[in-house]
């Protein structure tokens, strides 16, 4: 798997361990439920994921992280689902509002379910927040169909969220980065000889 593709899947698997599985978990910092969803800050600090489990077979699980870096991370599990941890796949993504049609996703599992992890550009949560339902298609298998109703309130807890956490990042003091070159890894230029 290539790099950028392993951060997805290892951010959604740190934040559904940090969530207890699908359940949100209880820490330092409390959940918001808002409506159907759940907002929970991660437990390293890096960020805030919403959460909501739908009642069908297999009992679906939708995970929509946000990183304090801008980053996201979509999740979507079920019990029945037989994709495998690191399976490779392209999906179509229909939001009321926008199409991600054929969209790289990884296969993971956790909690007893399988599914899958992806990441979108910065646009995807407004999105997300402005449609009323995700269908997720895989060529013309119906993988799934979620109401996304309170998305909007949701997304705006979950940026509130993640500002926090930005905060309390800057809080706990800021790390020096004036000493770091452009670019590290360039060859080293000779030092001039002292006269």
């Amino acid at each position: 798997m290539a790099a950028p593709h392993r951060s997805i899947a290892l951010a959604a698997l740190a934040a559904l361990a940090g969530a207890g599985g699908a359940a949100a978990a209880t820490h330092d910092a409390p959940s918001q439920a808002v409506g159907d969803w759940t907002v929970t800050p991660s437990r390293d600090g890096a960020g805030c994921f919403m959460t909501r489990t739908y009642q069908r077979t297999g009992g679906t699980t939708l995970l929509l992280g946000l990183d304090v870096d801008g980053a996201n991370h979509l999740s979507v599990l079920n019990a029945n689902w037989s994709i495998k941890p690191k399976d490779r796949l392209k999906l179509n993504f229909h939001l009321t509002k926008a199409n991600y049609p054929r969209h790289f996703a990884v296969g993971m599992a956790s909690a007893g379910q399988q599914g899958f992890v992806t990441s979108f550009d910065v646009k995807f949560p407004g999105d997300f927040a402005a449609s009323t339902v995700l269908l997720i298609t895989r060529d013309k298998v119906t993988v799934e169909r979620l109401p996304l109703d309170g998305s909007g309130a949701a997304v705006a807890a979950l940026r509130r969220c993640v500002e926090g956490q930005r905060k309390a990042a800057g809080s706990a003091g800021t790390v020096r980065s004036d000493d770091i070159p452009l670019d590290p890894f360039a060859a080293a230029r000779p030092k001039k000889p002292k006269s």
